[in-house]
């Protein structure tokens, strides 16, 4: 290997092997295999060369963590066909870490609040590769819900997300910054994304809360057969931060766009709310050359995946590598060094 990335002192070796054919040969030899190491290593951080077995934690089912998986996985597969790529759904954010340290997946989406909240004795093993694109809260009614802020769900039937997901997480720091107990003051229901439309939809439930990118399908759909509207929750930002004694730094007041559902009042109206980044994770463990390729592999396919999941065209390099709370994986910073203008 020194012969490849030291030319003079190859040049030294050759010069004093001049009068020994067979240590000639063997030098030679070994200046053609650093150079072919150095391409074999090249293959392998562009993906082609790799074989693996790998599995990665998406979220509910109609969710934007299950689209964006199942479109990350068939970028992964022409980039790194080597590489067989399992999916699950899980629960959310909370599941998704807890299964990525157990080993049952080795990557996975969750949102920066629920890494800075998640208790767990490995919690220093746990690695990011990028920052992907913002979840979106989203306080779902329907249209002629008397419900027009946070604080008007008291007493009502509301949807509060599957127990270690995310959005259970945000829901509940929601009614507190509101002023609502979420134990007492209003009666929940721990419901995927799907399950909570359809609730909805039957009249079972008042309200829903949702985190996720724009637009989710499972609301998108809701709305071409039910009147619905997004309650308003950007006065909540505020709240948000003063909890917990000011440390919650990762929500942001947010805007949902006025074309995000072109079918959900208020029609042609930007809605403000609170949003919260969404990070791409894995084990500090995992093999570096494959962090590596899943890495070029996610930023490569923005406008792919983006032409579905319209959140991940926000997924830019620009930004992919601010993570906090977590470090960077060592081959997601070998990705990001070997593009670095």
């Amino acid at each position: 290997m020194a012969a490849s990335t030291d030319p003079p002192r190859a040049a030294a070796v050759l010069r004093s092997a001049v009068r020994s054919p067979l240590v000639r040969v063997v030098a030679v030899l070994l200046l053609v295999a650093g150079g072919a190491g150095g391409w074999w290593a090249s293959s392998a951080r562009a993906g082609s060369g790799l074989r693996a077995e790998t599995a990665f934690a998406t979220g509910v089912s109609g969710g934007v963590y299950d689209l964006y998986g199942v479109l990350l996985k068939d970028s992964m597969g022409s980039a790194m066909p080597g590489v067989k790529v399992r999916l699950d759904n899980s629960a959310g954010s909370m599941d998704n870490l807890e299964r990525v340290l157990s080993g049952q997946d080795d990557f996975a989406i969750a949102t920066a609040d629920s890494v800075a909240s998640f208790q767990n004795p490995q919690k220093s093993q746990l690695r990011a590769i990028a920052r992907l694109y913002d979840d979106y809260m989203q306080l779902v009614v329907p249209a002629d819900s008397p419900v027009h802020k946070v604080s008007d769900l008291r007493g009502l039937r509301v949807g509060v997300g599957l127990e270690k997901s995310g959005v259970n997480l945000v829901t509940r720091r929601l009614l507190e910054a509101a002023g609502l107990d979420p134990d007492k003051d209003v009666k929940p229901s721990r419901l995927g994304v799907q399950q909570a439309a359809d609730a909805l939809r039957d009249r079972k439930l008042d309200a829903f809360f949702w985190s996720g990118g724009l637009p989710t399908a499972a609301l998108t759909d809701l709305s071409e057969h039910t009147p619905i509207r997004i309650v308003p929750m950007g006065d909540l930002s505020d709240p948000l931060h003063e909890l917990e004694g000011g440390g919650l730094d990762a929500y942001r007041a947010a805007t949902i766009p006025a074309d995000a559902y072109p079918l959900v009042e208020p029609f042609r109206t930007a809605v403000p709310t609170v949003a919260v980044p969404n990070l791409l994770v894995t084990r500090a463990n995992m093999d570096p050359a494959l962090v590596e390729a899943v890495t070029r592999v996610v930023i490569d396919s923005r406008d792919r995946i983006g032409g579905r999941v319209h959140a991940a065209q926000l997924v830019d390099l620009r930004t992919a590598v601010y993570t906090d709370p977590l470090p960077l994986h060592e081959g997601a910073k070998r990705y990001y060094q070997s593009v670095k203008p």
